[in-house]
């Protein structure tokens, strides 16, 4: 079967996740490809991002596979056996459709091209041209190895309209079709590229048109369980070549005595204030509200692991320069994500006069923080943002649970000072101060840093910047996150997956996510609705589960509340 790609692919439609080993499309099975050598000497080329294009094209009168590479901003002609593509962990999604006769009601898999991650995430934008070929050409996946399915398609947001299914070009396994027909008339052609599994593919790729024929073999890295830069590029074939003999390296150097960290890179937890002897105790609680474990925050490290990269959205400039790097944690849980909230729910409502104070004293680190909620209509609420001076104040109603979103501009070590701090029933101010140590990216082992302030001298609280101090002394409103259910809900799952089950409150507040639930706030944070996704403020809306949070790739008007600037 030859299909015949069309303009504008996005992606609505997916692949079955499949298990098992590498599979062998014809007779010949896996073809080596290219001209290129196996690996170059400093390693192969690794495309993590940015455009690239699969172009036959006529060499000295001879048909040839090539791979035109954008992603460093000057075209660079290569081979494909010279380049590994990574497609990294923020191309995961969770989508349902319809559009393949093979998909199931709800996959999760890597895509390229994606529709609801296009633009927000950092990935290589892989693509076809056929105009340097001198007429049509017939592409054939003739070679496959890789732990999943890949699968190559179109499916534009017309089609969807009109419940029409996809264009399926090449696939590993049946009913895909194994090959399809490059117009010559279309410069380029970007369809979707979907991989089910992590893991190492390459795909062989042949090119036929008058007469002529090339094969090439593209090495992907789905994932991040291998470093792309030790993959053999094209077929994985490494060059023959003169033994060598390993040299001792230097001896080891004991490490220093270090407080064990307990780190958590995945999953529910809370910042959470609790009673304790002395009137208050911050302490950070992991899992869901049938199973968890509590910890001083000094004991433990957050992870926020390579996934969470985005690109910041025009209209949140706040964060940074549109388009430039975030880590973000969304106020929706994502699988293989951390996923902090902030509790008050130990304490009764009565236990507390007026709100529980989150004040964020201090940032050490590469890049800033900023704590934010979102609304159904686009609007963001700031409750902590260190880019515009410190300290910062969100303030939390008693016997409550809330989700925020969470923003890191850099890779590397960070550590937040925070003080919580409460007015107690009889009139006691009680108060807690601790410091949360964070890993953002995968430059640095959590398990290598030593948890809360590092044993470093405690910073002194920064500051308040000369435009937070004239709004100094506006009142600041409560976070009042209103609960999807009351405790007596259905219990969640012990791996944390579920939902949170959020204790009763109520308020006139702007109100974030509470327990992974939408709720009903005033404000211009109110929470999405029936646990999705904010809309971009354009009127597209996202697919709940694809992207990670679709609002930071918006691009229409966004309200921006800020309501946090204390003294000190």
């Amino acid at each position: 079967m030859i299909g015949t790609l069309t303009r504008g692919s996005r992606l609505l439609a997916v692949v079955t996740t499949a298990a098992g080993a590498a599979v062998s499309i014809g007779a010949a099975g896996l073809v080596a490809g290219g001209s290129g050598t196996a690996r170059a000497a400093g390693g192969p080329v690794v495309i993590e991002d940015g455009e690239m294009d699969l172009v036959p094209r006529l060499v000295d009168g001879a048909l040839r596979l090539q791979l035109d590479d954008r992603s460093g901003g000057v075209p660079v002609v290569r081979e494909p056996s010279q380049v590994v593509v990574h497609a990294g962990p923020a191309t995961k999604e969770e989508v349902i459709s319809p559009a393949y006769p093979i998909v199931g009601e709800l996959v999760d898999a890597y895509f390229l091209n994606g529709y609801a991650n296009a633009g927000q995430i950092y990935a290589p934008e892989p693509g076809w041209r056929g105009d340097e070929a001198g007429g049509d050409t017939e592409v054939r996946l003739t070679g496959f190895e890789g732990l999943g399915l890949y699968a190559l398609y179109t499916y534009t947001p017309a089609m969807d309209s009109a419940d029409e299914p996809a264009v399926q070009h090449l696939g590993s396994d049946s009913p895909a079709p194994g090959s399809f027909t490059l117009p010559a008339d279309e410069e380029r052609l970007a369809p979707t590229w979907a991989f089910t599994r992590e893991g190492v593919y390459r795909l062989t790729f042949t090119v036929t048109g008058e007469g002529r024929t090339d094969t090439g073999t593209l090495a992907v890295v789905v994932g991040d369980d291998v470093d792309p830069a030790d993959v053999v590029p094209g077929d994985g074939q490494v060059p023959s070549g003169p033994p060598t003999t390993p040299t001792a390296g230097p001896a080891p150097t004991p490490a220093a005595t270090r407080p064990a960290a307990h780190v958590i890179g995945n999953g529910h937890l809370d910042l959470a204030a609790r009673p304790a002897d002395e009137g208050l105790s911050f302490q950070i609680k992991e899992g869901t509200s049938q199973v968890y474990a509590w910890y001083e925050p000094g004991d433990v490290v957050l992870h926020v692991k390579p996934a969470a990269k985005r690109k910041i959205g025009e209209g949140y400039e706040f964060l940074g320069e549109a388009g430039d790097a975030m880590w973000l944690l969304p106020m929706r849980q994502i699988d293989g994500l951390v996923w902090p909230g902030w509790s008050t729910e130990e304490f009764a409502a009565a236990d507390v006069r007026g709100d529980v104070s989150f004040r964020l004293d201090s940032v050490q680190g590469p890049g800033s923080v900023a704590v934010f909620s979102t609304g159904a209509t686009g609007g963001v609420d700031i409750g902590l943002d260190s880019r515009d001076g410190l300290p910062d104040e969100l303030r939390h109603s008693a016997h409550a649970h809330s989700h925020w979103n969470w923003t890191f501009t850099a890779e590397g070590v960070y550590r937040t000072r925070f003080t919580v701090s409460a007015t107690l029933s009889d009139g006691r101010t009680v108060s807690d101060t601790e410091t949360l140590a964070w890993v953002v990216g995968n430059g640095t082992d959590p398990s290598t840093v030593i948890p809360g302030d590092g044993d470093a001298p405690s910073p002194a609280p920064t500051a308040p910047s000369p435009s937070a101090t004239a709004t100094a002394s506006a009142p600041v409103p409560s976070a009042r996150p209103t609960p999807s259910a009351s405790e007596s809900g259905p219990p969640t799952r012990p791996d944390g997956a579920g939902e949170e089950v959020a204790s009763p409150a109520t308020g006139t507040g702007a109100g974030p996510s509470a327990g992974g639930d939408a709720g009903s706030g005033s404000g211009k944070g109110s929470p999405t609705a029936a646990g999705g996704l904010a809309s971009t403020g354009s009127g597209a809306m996202v697919i709940a589960g694809g992207a990670l949070v679709a609002l930071l790739a918006g691009s229409g008007a966004v309200a921006v509340t800020r309501r946090r600037r204390t003294a000190g």
